[in-house]
């Protein structure tokens, strides 16, 4: 960085363990950012915005814990506060800067956060960005924390504020929207498939509310593994022990944390395990790829029946939302599901990559952290908002094609399934293999041997009978 060609008026000095640097005077980040910037120039990629708030949301608790319990100058907790709720209006976002590649469990965008509120803090009480005598990073800002218990603190309360902003609102979306379509489509018959060959059939209506209720049950998994990251470890400090912690602390600052967020967060039972282990992401990060791998079957499945519209399976019309080739005119593809897809593969690396950082950590910490809090919160975040995406430009426009559907299943040899019990398995398979060799219709060849009566047969091969889905209380004798 050349800064001999500014005049000394747009600079102003920092001194930290090292030595002293230069930094813009307009700058809101400290001389440890600036170290860091230079270090880590790797990806370009900056904290996710939500993680930031995380980070601010622990700072602004934290001062208020520690200006309760006279840790802290009420003066600085207030300057701190303040300049908390700037950041979480949206101000000074660009001054988080630190790229996601850095030093292991996330000090460099620690020091990044503490930095920008201390210098705004300085600030509000009138005084000069850099006067870290009178406002500091880590004295002040840090008081009681470590990098240790605060980015493991971090990941927790963004995850949950993602899951409940982003993820979860999508998925009711889209449980809703496939339900609508259920309905729209229930009396609709179409031939099954299994093995991608012809299956008996069943009825497009509950296609759509089986996928509605895999989101459903997807959900409540996600939920279930997002309850262990209520459990702070903040308090715990440089190693779990809450070395320089007042002893209500961690108990106050949790208190204060679920006043700020809504969310029901408690202190972790063991302070050292909360901050050693990565189970709690993991966990979540597993119920996530497990939505993604089935979100990737139904995007496949909603290709496969709007493929065509003349030589594939055109069961089903998908919204054209833009035009698909650049050579072929009046083509238009599933880029919607499409999109959905790429999304989902790239949750399943991140998954791979947080089961690999998760096992990583050594001793007292893991150190790969900050590897895990992008991971985890990024696929979060996009798959809620590829969620919202797909049902609000593809499944709430689906629609049906009848006639298609009827003649796929009017046609399926697997109708053929429906006569075992009465002609049994071999009779029924020689009239498939016939129907199939000859051209002609299972009807005419049972009828043609003699098999079965014209009466008979009506009755056991009627399309919306066989279709029919069971009652859920049927095999209980309720009715």
């Amino acid at each position: 960085m050349q800064m001999t060609d500014k005049p000394h008026t747009d600079w102003r000095t920092e001194r930290d363990s090292m030595g002293d640097r230069q930094l813009p005077a307009a700058a809101y980040y400290g001389i440890q950012t600036l170290r860091a910037l230079e270090n880590f120039p790797i990806s370009g990629i900056k904290p996710l915005p939500t993680y930031t708030e995380a980070c601010v949301l622990i700072k602004k608790a934290t001062a208020l814990t520690n200006g309760e319990l006279g840790c802290i100058p009420d003066e600085i907790c207030q300057a701190i506060v303040r300049a908390a709720d700037e950041v979480l209006a949206g101000q000074f976002r660009d001054q988080f800067l630190v790229d996601i590649y850095q030093a292991g469990a996330g000090t460099s965008h620690h020091m990044n956060v503490n930095e920008v509120l201390a210098n705004r803090a300085l600030e509000i009480l009138g005084d000069e960005k850099g006067n870290y005598k009178r406002v500091s990073p880590n004295d002040h800002v840090n008081y009681g924390q470590s990098t240790n218990d605060v980015i493991p603190t971090a990941i927790r309360i963004a995850g949950l504020l993602a899951l409940q902003t982003t993820l979860y609102p999508a998925l009711l979306q889209a449980t809703a929207a496939l339900d609508s379509k259920a309905d729209e489509f229930q009396d609709i018959v179409k031939s099954g498939r299994t093995h991608m060959q012809d299956a008996v059939p069943v009825r497009l209506g509950e296609t759509f509310r089986a996928w509605a209720q895999i989101l459903s049950e997807h959900q409540t998994r996600i939920e279930r593994a997002s309850e262990d990251l209520t459990k702070l470890g903040l308090g715990g400090s440089a190693a779990g022990t809450g070395l320089n912690t007042h002893p209500k602390y961690r108990h106050r600052a949790a208190e204060i944390l679920s006043e700020l967020t809504g969310l029901s967060l408690k202190p972790a039972p063991h302070l050292m395990a909360a901050m050693q282990s990565m189970a709690p992401f993991v966990g979540v990060s597993g119920a996530l790829r497990n939505l993604a791998q089935d979100c990737v079957k139904i995007s496949h499945d909603l290709r496969l029946m709007d493929s065509g519209p003349k030589t594939g399976l055109k069961e089903i019309q998908l919204p054209p939302v833009q035009p698909g080739s650049s050579i072929m005119p009046g083509k238009y593809n599933p880029v919607m599901a499409e999109m959905t897809s790429m999304v989902c593969f790239q949750v399943m690396g991140y998954d791979a990559a947080i089961a690999l950082a998760a096992q990583a950590g050594q001793l007292e910490l893991n150190v790969m952290m900050p590897l895990i809090a992008y991971n985890l919160i990024h696929s979060i975040e996009i798959l809620g908002n590829t969620l919202a995406a797909l049902t609000r430009f593809c499944l709430l426009g689906i629609s049906a094609n009848h006639e298609r559907c009827r003649a796929y299943a009017e046609g399926s040899l697997a109708l053929v399934t429906a006569l075992n019990p009465h002609i049994g398995y071999l009779n029924a398979a020689a009239v498939a293999k016939d129907s199939l060799a000859n051209g002609k219709s299972l009807r005419e060849i049972v009828l043609e041997r003699g098999l079965m009566s014209a009466e008979e047969l009506a009755q056991v091969l009627d399309l919306e009978s066989m279709s029919a889905m069971p009652s859920p209380l049927g095999d209980l004798g309720i009715a």
